[in-house]
């Protein structure tokens, strides 16, 4: 069966910290748990898009939170990819026949 992993992109517009106004940062969220600012790798969501689009992600949804005061936005980008599968449990050896194991004695 098929099983699907998940990974959020926001892109937030937020205040400067360098009092120039307004920036715009994307944080990726992985399937893992993971929160990476990405912001240098890219300055559009397209951008990030593609490249999760590379890695064999795909864009399922999208949401925008307009309860934000002010000039800030939230935009949220849902993914998802098959989930790699697992490896295969370990087989076990069988002995042939009932013979005993050999042990060395000491």
């Amino acid at each position: 069966m098929l099983k699907w992993e998940y990974a959020l992109l926001v892109r937030r517009r937020q205040a400067a910290t360098n009092d120039l106004g307004w920036e715009v940062v994307f944080v990726w969220y992985g399937p893992d748990g993971s929160m990476v600012d990405i912001t240098p790798y890219g300055d559009t969501a397209l951008a990030h898009l593609n490249r999760a689009g590379d890695q064999g992600w795909e864009l399922v949804a999208m949401s925008e939170d307009p309860s934000l005061p002010g000039n800030n936005e939230l935009h949220r980008y849902h993914l998802k990819r098959p989930k790699p599968a697992a490896a295969p449990p370990p087989r076990q050896r069988m002995r042939v026949g009932g013979r005993p194991r050999r042990t060395v004695g000491g």
